[in-house]
């Protein structure tokens, strides 16, 4: 059991951003965007870095967007961030798929959209193999390290199958800081609000 007052002061857990990793936000920012967000970085270069945030759906379906795909289904869209919010980002897990970005194995993103049009209009499973995103999250290299030290992220390693599941993404932020374990998972507990407390 923890005692020590260091428990409640919330300090980044020192790990590297990389590409196929999690920036978790802490407990107490609240942005509309950012706040109580798991992203799910998928490019982390010197030139900068690309995440979509996983657990903020849209109040929109990708139905209601392209008539024309009419599948049985609604398909949910997520916002992935402030950045391009008129873009269409999908994050997939089928091989083949001209000009995809490897984000891990067995994980792409994007490529030719007519291939992934041609997957849902035959019929196929979506859930699980594709989610889609309207914008996306980017900072500048020094930018997001900077963040890092000012203690506004923590950087998990999350299972990216487990992020493909739509059902649980309003668990994903309170998940991702519980693996952490120790303090981490006692912040997850923390209002967001203090004062609501």
């Amino acid at each position: 059991m923890y005692t020590d007052i260091d428990i409640f002061k919330i300090e980044t857990n020192h790990v590297v951003p990389a590409r196929g990793k999690v920036l978790i936000s802490e407990p107490f920012l609240c942005d509309q965007t950012f706040g109580r967000s798991v992203i799910l970085l998928v490019d982390h270069t010197h030139d900068g870095t690309m995440g979509l945030v996983m657990n903020k759906p849209l109040p929109l379906f990708l139905n209601d967007v392209l008539k024309e795909l009419n599948y049985p289904e609604s398909i949910p869209i997520y916002k992935g961030g402030p950045i391009s919010t008129d873009t269409l980002f999908y994050l997939h897990t089928l091989e083949g798929v001209a000009g995809a970005l490897p984000i891990a194995t067995g994980f792409y993103l994007n490529g030719d959209f007519e291939a992934i049009k041609e997957y849902i209009v035959h019929g196929n499973p979506i859930k699980g193999k594709i989610r889609f995103f309207l914008g996306y999250s980017g900072w500048e290299y020094e930018q997001l390290c900077q963040e890092i030290q000012e203690n506004t992220w923590l950087v998990g390693k999350e299972d990216i199958a487990s992020l493909m599941d739509e059902k649980s993404s309003s668990k994903f932020w309170k998940r991702a800081l519980c693996k952490l374990g120790g303090k981490y998972e006692i912040w997850s507990r923390f209002p967001q609000i203090p004062t609501l407390n």
